[in-house]
Order: structure tokens, then sequence, then C-alpha cells
């Protein structure tokens, strides 16, 4: 059944089409498990990494605190492997059981429900562009465009914004996928309520701190936020193919930092596309966005013109 997003997309399909080959198309869709194997244990290695850097060296401020903003983004990261899931772009059977199990097991540390996150985020590709049915755009977008109100979305504050949200859009959900969030909500919060009661019992407060609520609560939001904002903040209302925003490339910092995530047009225009995929896209799909006039944005710079200009999120900036 044709979506809304579908039936605006169909006014430069054919665009993008002709921008990027076929077989190019068909080499980029390809899904490589073992890839997605070595990303996550990059991941893994990276954490445990930053755990002995915080062990090592706890009375160091100069040593733990880096490494306490690394397991923040590390769990932020965490979201973008569910992301992979909810796409069934992890193996090439859209049915495995590994697709199930990872979804549950890579959101626990982000403190997400994955049948939630599957029903909202598929949700906002279908409706991309709404103003009401997109529940990225309806519930969690900050209706109140001051600085202040913004600047909650990077502090511990992104909690119960979001979860609202969250709440507020599974309101029409089915019963039995209600009752499944909520026991995928619970997990998670019971998760992240005996990780600091462990560390603090079996190492001191500090080490809860620098492992666990510091790269949880402060950390996680900023990281977050910073990815939300090169989403569909700053686009062209009036083009569907710039209801989003292209992200300049960052192949040394941002691609590593939030797993190539950077990329979010360019994935809404072909979902199905795995995330290690996604930079050959963004240079394959550059003529496009020349022919378009459609300027690269920095973090930096949407950081700066959302807090110091104050844009109103989903508007030309």
């Amino acid at each position: 059944m044709s979506t809304p997003w579908d039936k605006a997309a169909s006014t430069f399909r054919s665009d993008l089409a002709a921008a990027v080959p076929t077989e190019t198309l068909r080499a980029l869709h390809k899904i490589v498990p073992w890839r997605h194997a070595l990303i996550v244990l990059r991941q893994l290695v990276v954490l445990v990494a930053a755990v002995i850097v915080i062990l090592a060296y706890s009375d160091l401020w100069y040593a733990w605190v880096p490494a306490s903003i690394v397991i923040g983004f590390v769990i932020f990261d965490f979201t973008v492997l569910v992301h992979e899931v909810v796409h069934e772009v992890v193996v090439a059977d859209r049915k495995s059981a590994w697709h199930r199990v990872l979804g549950h097991l890579y959101a626990l540390p982000s403190g997400l429900s994955c049948s939630q996150f599957t029903r909202w985020h598929l949700d906002h590709h279908d409706h991309l562009g709404t103003d009401d049915a997109d529940p990225k755009r309806h519930y969690l977008t900050p209706k109140i465009v001051t600085r202040s109100y913004k600047a909650l979305y990077l502090t511990a504050a992104l909690f119960p914004i979001y979860f609202r949200a969250a709440r507020a859009a599974a309101r029409d959900y089915p019963a039995d996928l209600t009752r499944r969030i909520a026991w995928e909500r619970r997990a998670a919060i019971l998760l992240h309520l005996a990780i600091p009661a462990l560390l603090w019992w079996q190492l001191g407060y500090m080490a809860a701190l620098q492992l666990h609520l510091l790269p949880v609560f402060v950390v996680f939001p900023v990281a977050f936020t910073l990815n939300r904002l090169g989403q569909h903040y700053d686009i062209d209302p009036e083009d569907p193919a710039q209801w989003g925003t292209v992200m300049r490339p960052s192949p040394l910092l941002w691609d590593r930092i939030f797993l190539w995530s950077n990329y979010h047009l360019e994935h809404h225009y072909f979902p199905r596309v795995p995330m290690y995929h996604l930079p050959a896209l963004h240079r394959a799909l550059k003529p496009f966005f020349d022919e378009r006039k459609m300027r690269r944005r920095t973090y930096g710079g949407l950081l700066f013109d959302w807090l110091v200009r104050n844009r109103t999120p989903h508007t030309r900036w």
C-alpha cells in the first residue's frame, strides 16, 4: 500500500535512478554479515578499552573523562545497531531469528524497547514529511522553540521527554504490542538500575559514576541530540528530496563515531542499504545532490543554528 512518503518520493525517483546505476545500487544493497559482526566486535573492544582505562586511572580526570565520553557514544551506537535490525540488513534472510535476538540485545544498553523502536521508526519512514503521522516529528521534535527548552535535549531531561513521546505514540498500538513494549522497557530499566548498583557495591560510587551514570545520563543525550540534528531539522519543506539534511562526509570522525548514521537522508532514499555501504551511496548520489544544489552541513554548523540562531526544526536553515 502506498505511503505518504512513497507518494512524495515518486516526484524524484526517476532522478535517483538516473544518478545511481542499477549495478551500483545492487552492489550497495548487498548484505555482508561478517562486516556487521566486525563492527560490533570493534564497538565491544572500544568499550572494554574505555572500561580498563577508567579502572586503571580512576583518579586522573584527563584519563577517565574521555573514557566515560567514549562509553557514552558506544552506548548510543547500539541504537544504530538496532536500526540495522529494524531494516533487516544484518543477515540476508529477512526472517532470520538473528534479527529478533540481536534487536533485543542491542536495545538493552540504550534502554530502548526493540518492539517500539521498530514500530516508531517504520512509521517515521512511511510518514516522513507529515506533521502528525510521523511520530518523531509529531511527538519528539520540540514544539517550544526557545534556546533553554532545546538545551534540555542535551541533558538527562531527554529521557522523560523521549519516553513521554514514546508513550503518546503507543496509544493507538495493538494491545499485544503495548504489552510487549512494557515488558521490554521493564527489562531495560531493571538493567540500568542493576548496573550502577552493582558497580557502587563492588567498586564504589566513583566507579558507578564514571562507568555508567555519566556515560548514560550526560554523554548519551548529547550524542542522541547531535545525531538527530543531522536528520530532518534543516530541510526544504517544498522539495521532498530535501526532507532530510545532507551531512558533509567525515570518514575519520563522525562516520566512525556514529557508525555512518550521519548519512540519514541517503538512508531514507534507500532504507535497505546497510550502514557500511552508506558512504559509497553518498558518493554515488553526488550528482543528484549537486543538481539540486543541496548543501552539505556539519554538526558544528547545525548546533550553532539550533542553539545560537534558534532555528525552527523542519524548516530551511
